[in-house]
């Protein structure tokens, strides 16, 4: 269940933090490490920070673009030191490790973990099936990056220790999460279809698009799911076209 989970770090600016969350992911049996545009890596500081956990550093996989970094993971779940004004779930990481490891007992799963000064952007966190925050002092709640990695791999493996999921236990082969990118490319059409009907003009897009994110992403969605609501779209695009041409 552990292989399938990997960590992603967006746009990490200090080496030293992509070390030592090698080197926490390590000592919690996490291996797959994903890196979004960082600013220095390799690096020597990353190197010495790893402190033994070389090999997470040198399989780790540097990605150009949040969809490269999430391609294929069914879940993701975004990491947050506070909550926001968005409608999204919250929940603390032992709270939501029975759904995480749920999904890696048989699919991908991301954790996503934003850049250390201001952690995860708007258009990260509407990417995310829900948030984790960890119940820190309300006071003085910043965690350092590698210290919110090797709290989250602890209680990933808390859990799998406890045996949170059965062993072998696997989704029923009619119940297939989405991927991220088939997720994805669901909403560019729901986007460019609602465009086209004239239900989303410029200056409410932005907003209404992120209610919309986060309401599938409460839905869960699996691919059979999406291939239907993309049908319904379709369907909903050529009846416009025809009622166009009727009136011209």
């Amino acid at each position: 269940m552990l292989n399938n989970i990997r960590v992603v770090l967006s746009h990490t600016t200090h080496p030293g933090n992509i070390g030592a969350a090698a080197r926490a992911m390590k000592t919690m049996g996490l291996a797959h490490l994903y890196l979004i545009n960082p600013q220095r890596f390799p690096d020597r500081q990353a190197e010495a920070m790893a402190a033994g956990a070389d090999d997470v550093l040198q399989n780790a996989v540097i990605c150009s673009s949040l969809d490269e970094a999430l391609h294929g993971a069914v879940l993701v779940a975004g990491m947050s030191a506070r909550v926001r004004d968005i409608s999204q779930e919250v929940f603390a990481p032992r709270v939501a490790m029975s759904t995480i490891m749920e999904q890696a007992a048989a699919h991908p799963v991301a954790l996503l973990f934003g850049t250390e000064m201001s952690g995860l952007t708007n258009d990260e966190m509407a990417r995310c099936q829900f948030m984790v925050c960890i119940p820190a002092n309300p006071e003085y709640s910043s965690l350092n990056l590698a210290a919110a990695v090797q709290l989250m791999g602890y209680e990933l493996r808390l859990a799998a220790v406890k045996g949170a999921v059965e062993p072998g236990k696997r989704a029923a082969p009619e119940l297939v999460p989405a991927p991220a990118e088939q997720v994805e490319r669901y909403f560019k059409h729901l986007e460019d279809t609602l465009t086209e009907i004239g239900f989303l003009r410029d200056k409410q897009s932005t907003k209404l698009m992120y209610k919309l994110r986060r309401l599938y992403a409460r839905a869960r969605l699996e691919q059979e799911e999406v291939n239907i609501l993309r049908g319904i779209l379709t369907l909903t695009t050529q009846y416009h076209t025809k009622l166009k041409q009727k009136s011209e």
